[in-house]
C-alpha cells in the first residue's frame, strides 16, 4: 500500500510557503511502513483539485490532501471534494460545538465565517474533530481508495493525523515496514564517497537502496529497506553499516538524526570539558550550531566574534605585525586565535575560524572560500585549511560544520594522536 500526497494552496506555488507538510507526512507514512508514490502542490483551483484527485485514485490506496479547508473565499478544498464525490454540504452539530467552544475559551465570539467551517460534505465517511482548530478533518472512501482531506496549518495537521488519521492507516495496511537509516559522513566530497564505496555499493542486498544526500560539506547515506519482518530489516541494514565503517570510518561522524553540535557536546560532557569559540568569517554562526543543543551551557563558555582585526588584537592577542606579515586568513593568525580564545574565555579546547566568505575580498593566493580553522587545548594547536567556494552563505555553513567536525576529532584525540 502506498500514499499519494496532495498539498493545496496557491502560496506553496510562489516560494512564499515551504511545503514542510508533505516532507513531514512522508515521513511519517514511511516510518508506518506506507510508501509515498507521488507529493503534488496545486493552487486554490477547483479544476486543478480535481484533476489531481483523480490521477491519485488511479495511482495509490491513499489519498492526502493538505490545505484549503479554512473559512475564506480562497479556501475552496471542501467545495471540491463535494463535488468530486457528488455530496451536499450539511451541517455537523459536532463540529458547530467544537468551533464555538474554540472561539469561547479564547474569549471571543465565532464570525459566520467561522460557523460556515461547521458546514460538511455529506457523503463524507467520517468527519474528524479538530480539537487545535477550527476546519475539520474529512475522510471519504471510494473505489476501495481512502480520500482524507486535513486542515493546512501544521500543527494542527500534525496532530489531527498523529493521534486520528494514522491509526487507522495502519490497521489497513498492517505486516510491512519501511526503514531507513542515515550514514552521515564529512571531509569527503559525495563523487569521492561514491567511488570509495562503490565495491560497498555494489554488493547491497536486493532489499537495500542506497541514496547520497549532500548538503554543506555533509553527505548523508541512506540506506532504505522494506519487508514484512521488520527486525530481519534492522539486522540486514546494521550489517551493511558494519561493512561501511570498515571503508569510511574515519569520515563517519553519526547516524540518522545526529548533529555535529550534538556530537560535539556529548563528547565535551563525557570528559567534563569547556570550549570557547574565536569567529570571524562566520560571525557567530559556529555558536549559534553550539548553543542550539539544550544544556549546552553545561560546557560552552562563550565566544568572541573578532570580525575586525582590531578585536583580534586587543581582546585575543593576535600580534599586529602577524596579521600584516601572514594576513588575517592564515594558519599562523588562526592558531593565535585559538591560543587567546582558550586563554581569554577559560576553557579547555577553543576553535577559531577566519576566512574569506565572499562573494569579494579573494585573490590569486587566497581566492574566495580561503577558510583557515585552527584548534587549541593543552595537547597544542592544530590547523586547517580549507577552500569552500564563492557563495558567502555556504561557505560560512560549510566553516561552521568543519569546525566542528574538526572539534570532534580533536575532542576525541582522532587528530592529535595523528600529529
Amino acid at each position: 500500500m502506498d500514499a499519494f500526497i496532495i498539498s493545496i494552496g496557491s502560496e506553496l506555488l510562489t516560494g512564499h510557503t515551504v511545503n514542510t507538510n508533505a516532507a513531514w507526512l512522508a515521513s511519517q507514512l514511511n516510518m508506518a511502513g506506507v510508501g509515498v508514490s507521488e507529493v503534488r502542490a496545486i493552487p486554490d483551483n477547483e479544476g486543478d483539485i480535481l484533476r489531481a484527485l483523480n490521477d491519485a485514485a488511479e495511482k495509490t490506496t491513499f489519498v492526502l490532501l493538505t490545505g484549503g479547508l479554512g473559512p475564506t473565499n480562497d479556501d475552496i478544498t471542501t467545495r471540491a471534494l463535494c463535488k468530486y464525490f457528488g455530496s451536499d454540504l450539511i451541517t455537523d452539530s459536532k463540529v458547530l460545538e467544537d468551533i464555538r467552544l474554540f472561539f469561547k475559551t479564547r474569549g471571543r465570539d465565532p464570525g459566520s465565517v467561522n460557523l460556515r467551517q461547521a458546514m460538511v460534505p455529506e457523503k463524507a465517511a467520517r468527519v474528524i474533530r479538530n480539537p487545535y482548530g477550527t476546519a475539520p478533518g474529512l475522510w471519504f472512501e471510494k473505489g476501495g481508495v481512502s480520500f482524507i482531506a486535513m486542515p493546512g496549518v501544521p500543527h494542527e495537521m500534525q496532530n489531527m493525523f498523529s493521534f486520528k488519521i494514522l491509526p487507522e492507516i495502519r490497521k489497513k495496511s498492517p505486516g510491512r515496514h519501511i526503514l531507513h537509516r542515515h550514514v552521515l559522513t564529512h571531509g569527503i566530497g559525495e563523487s569521492f564517497l561514491a567511488e570509495r564505496i562503490s565495491g560497498w555499493e555494489k554488493s547491497l542486498p536486493p532489499a537495500i537502496s542506497l541514496a547520497y544526500l549532500p548538503s554543506a560539506g555533509i553527505v548523508k547515506l541512506r540506506l532504505s529497506a522494506s519487508g514484512e519482518d521488520e527486525e530481519e530489516l534492522r539486522n540486514l541494514i546494521g550489517e551493511q553499516i558494519a561493512g561501511l565503517r570498515k571503508i569510511i570510518g574515519e569520515f563517519i561522524w553519526g547516524y540518522d538524526n545526529d548533529t555535529l553540535g550534538q556530537v560535539v557536546g556529548k563528547l565535551l560532557r563525557e570528559r567534563g570539558l569547556k570550549l570557547g569559540c574565536a569567529e570571524s568569517c562566520t560571525g557567530g554562526y559556529l555558536s549559534h550550531k553550539i548553543t542550539l543543543i539544550p544544556g549546552s551551557s553545561d560546557y560552552f563558555n562563550g565566544s568572541i566574534i573578532a570580525y575586525s582585526n582590531r578585536v583580534k588584537e586587543e581582546i585575543l592577542g593576535v600580534p599586529a605585525e602577524l596579521i600584516s606579515g601572514k594576513g588575517a586568513v592564515s594558519s599562523e593568525v588562526a592558531g593565535s586565535m585559538a591560543r587567546g580564545a582558550r586563554k581569554f574565555l577559560g576553557c579547555d579546547f577553543s576553535v577559531a575560524i577566519t576566512g574569506i566568505a565572499g562573494p569579494s575580498g579573494g585573490s590569486g593566493e587566497k581566492p574566495t572560500g580561503t577558510t583557515w580553522i585552527s584548534i587549541s587545548s593543552e595537547k597544542g594547536t592544530i590547523s586547517r585549511k580549507y577552500t569552500f567556494g564563492d557563495t558567502r552563505e555556504r561557505n560560512i555553513m560549510r566553516a561552521a560544520n568543519a569546525a566542528l567536525a574538526m572539534l570532534a576529532g580533536a575532542i576525541s584525540d582522532k587528530f592529535y594522536n595523528q600529529e
